[in-house]
């Protein structure tokens, strides 16, 4: 019996695994998912019952920590261990956002589908495909530290208090969360960060496979996604200037790693403090145990998406005679077969139990296609460390410190950019890159019978293209090419580094504005420093330039209303300023040429056209201001803004109903961060919307939101008397007013 389950792209935001990036990460349309059932069960399948919750508060005693919410909402979590720290982060988290931490814990544990139906079954079938349980099992004791699976576990007990306390809020899991859920989490989501899911929808979009003219086996494609292929790149900025660069000695850091706006990895940001040396102020994602990217008193960082090589396709040679054998090193081999199990919800509490096929080869994962039979071979593929080393980055007291956690290589991608308060300057093109034999090319499907093409081993850190202390003084990261770092002397050597790293070379609009401006100008101040990252122009370099010179290089239209649209766009100075009289016709143009040009070279003339006809049908003007056009919407607030897609004042939207763009992705929670001359800290940082996540009753829901509009930030508070000295709330997770807001 065969049942057929058209997956759509998930209807729910928070369900759009993960990106990251430190990104967006839009699995295919319309998956076809085959579950092969070998055994359909229906199930009446009620909710877990709440009745024993209780049990899974921990005792009072067990951890010492406090969570006071500062005038803006943002919890800043005071322990006297690391571990009370991280479980007061978890409660106050889903005190925010429990519809998204309950949908990280659903994820590690492959149970989706059966909590929202069968459109999430594809991600329940990756986690059990990837083995990402079973790794975890096996591994957990294994391969991580004491301290970091308490860590863990402490996590797990913060979600366990608040779900115990709110059944209502977090239906949908059975207790008790443990930490090797939230290592399970952090493992199925890290190599969606490099964007594996392009290399899934090439396999899996119609049958998945390029084909040549002739029918033979065609190259794959760039491992980048549509977005950047077309010039637009979705992802993050960093910079950082040291004391010789600035006006005032001064060394600063920008974190501004650009996420969706909602759902499972927008950035939530909080405070952990504990009397075990840890002070970290920065953001994290629901399901995290700790600051992905942040600062302390001495040191900060942020990631940026990379997109390197980092996964091969291998085409199999299966037995004629027998499905479920495969041709390698010169024999027939068979398949580890396993049938995933896969519950969906159908209707009410009615659940289907479908079993679907799963096969693996020497290679990895293995998938049936309509043109073939392919293996997935991935770094990050049994990798459950990666907590391991962010807890490590957060603890760092000094460069040295850092480095060392960054040579435990347990992060399987992401640029990383490092300022301290002694002035160092560092970034790594990080990777887990594997050992490949050379000679071959790695960005083409591959013989799956070749022993030699099978990877086990990965290039140390050293490997990776990295700067430290550049003489510029300055450092960008914004997924580029990390050839083009820095100005002068100090970017990485391309010709030192294997082509079977697959590095980019591609530079986005975003990197040749921070090379122009940061790079250009030798003695930045403060001011400039923020005016910088909010620049909003169009490089002359950039993909918006060279749409615009084939507009000029094309005649001159005959029609009106394309020569008014095309003498509107020449005029325009590619600035996406609030009152920009060109920029909503330029960029909606710029956006329908490259869709159009996607398939097929296309007149950019047409697209003009095109989008000055959207343009007077929607606002009744091709030239409406661009604030009109570019909105941020939260709750009641509807808000013009400044920037747009792949500007430094990056602004990624989503065409409404009522024909105006809605902010979704991009600039969103950012720090800017600077030690002064005596390594003294100050930073000051904003959220796109508040700290109340999901909380629409909470005061903090769209309080930010207005700021963000204005270009404006708030200061981060990383003392204990600043923070009481702004303090709105105090309390003890589970004690007190419920909502913690409540009455005030």
């Amino acid at each position: 019996m065969r049942l057929r389950l058209t997956v759509a792209r998930a209807s729910r935001p928070w369900l759009n695994p993960p990106a990251a990036d430190m990104g967006k990460l839009p699995m295919p349309r319309d998956v076809s998912v085959r579950l092969l059932a070998g055994v359909v069960v229906a199930t009446l399948c009620a909710c877990p019952s709440h009745d024993d919750r209780s049990a899974f508060i921990p005792p009072s005693d067990r951890y010492d920590v406090r969570i006071l919410r500062d005038t803006w909402g943002v919890p800043h979590v005071f322990g006297k261990r690391d571990v009370d720290a991280v479980y007061g982060l978890a409660y106050a988290h889903c005190e925010d956002d429990w519809e998204h931490v309950e949908g990280a814990v659903l994820t590690a544990r492959a149970q989706m589908a059966a909590a929202l139906g069968r459109e999430f079954a594809k991600f329940d079938y990756l986690v059990q495909l990837f083995r990402v349980r079973e790794f975890v099992e096996a591994k957990y004791d294994q391969e991580l530290s004491a301290d970091v699976r308490a860590l863990c576990e402490a996590y797990a007990d913060g979600v366990n208090h608040y779900a115990a306390l709110h059944p209502e809020k977090m239906p949908h899991i059975v207790l008790p969360v443990t930490g090797k859920d939230v290592v399970a989490g952090a493992t199925f989501k890290a190599p969606f960060f490099y964007e594996l899911h392009a290399h899934l929808q090439a396999l899996l979009d119609d049958g998945g496979v390029l084909i040549g003219e002739k029918g033979e086996m065609g190259r794959r494609a760039a491992r980048t996604t549509p977005y950047t292929r077309l010039g637009e790149s979705f992802g993050s900025n960093a910079f950082a200037v040291g004391p010789s660069r600035s006006a005032d000695g001064t060394t600063r850091l920008a974190i501004n790693s650009h996420q969706p706006w909602t759902g499972p990895v927008a950035w939530y940001e909080t405070h952990v403090h504990s009397e075990e040396g840890w002070n970290m102020a920065g953001g994290t994602f629901p399901g995290g145990p700790v600051i992905f990217v942040g600062h302390d008193e001495d040191k900060g960082w942020c990631h940026t998406i990379n997109r390197p090589d980092l996964v091969d396709i291998f085409e199999l040679q299966v037995n004629p005679d027998n499905k479920n054998q495969y041709w390698f090193d010169g024999a027939w081999r068979n398949f580890d077969r396993e049938r995933a199990r896969l519950r969906v919800k159908v209707l009410g509490p009615l659940r289907l139990t479908i079993r679907r096929e799963m096969l693996w080869s020497v290679q990895g994962p293995v998938f049936r296609t309509k043109r073939g039979v392919f293996a997935l071979r991935f770094v990050g593929y049994g990798e459950v460390g990666h907590i391991e080393q962010w807890y490590r980055m957060n603890k760092a007291r000094n460069l040295d410190e850092f480095l060392a956690a960054m040579n435990t290589m347990r992060l399987t991608s992401l640029n990383t950019m490092y300022a301290d308060k002694d002035g160092n300057l560092f970034y790594a093109y990080n990777g887990k890159f594997p050992l490949r034999e050379e000679g071959h090319d790695w960005r083409a499907y591959l013989p799956g019978d070749k022993p030699e093409l099978v990877w086990t081993q990965f290039r140390s850190f050293r490997d990776v293209p990295q700067i430290l202390n550049p003489p510029s003084g300055m450092l960008q990261s914004c997924n580029n090419s990390p050839f083009h770092t820095t100005v002068g002397e100090g970017n990485p050597a391309p010709e030192a580094f294997s082509q079977t790293m697959g590095i980019e070379t591609y530079m986005t609009n975003r990197a040749w504005r921070a090379l122009e401006l940061y790079g250009g100008d030798p003695s930045i101040t403060r001011d400039e420093f923020y005016r910088y990252k909010y620049d909003k122009t169009y490089s002359d370099l950039s993909d918006m330039a060279r749409f615009l010179e084939n507009v000029r290089a094309k005649d001159a239209p005959a029609d009106a209303l394309t020569a008014k649209a095309r003498d509107l766009v020449l005029s325009w100075d590619r600035v996406t300023e609030k009152d920009s009289a060109a920029a909503a016709l330029a960029v909606l143009a710029w956006r329908m040429h490259r869709r159009a040009r996607a398939a097929s070279p296309a007149d950019p003339t047409v697209s003009l056209r095109e989008a000055a006809e959207t343009l007077l049908r929607d606002h009744g003007r091709i030239d409406p201001p661009w604030a009109e056009m570019m909105r941020l919407r939260r709750g009641s607030l509807d808000l013009g803004l400044g920037g747009g897609p792949d500007c430094l004042r990056a602004i990624d939207p989503q065409m409404g109903d009522d024909g105006r763009y809605m902010a979704i992705n991009g600039d969103c929670y950012f720090m800017m961060v600077e030690w002064d001359s005596e390594g003294r800290v100050r930073s000051e940082s904003i959220h796109q919307f508040g700290a109340a996540t999901v909380d629409t009753a909470s005061p903090h829901y769209a309080d930010q939101a207005p700021l963000f509009a204005e270009e404006r930030t708030k200061p981060v508070w990383l003392t204990e008397n600043d923070v009481r000295a702004n303090l709105k709330a105090e309390y003890r997770p589970g004690e007190g007013p419920d909502p913690w807001y409540a009455g005030l």
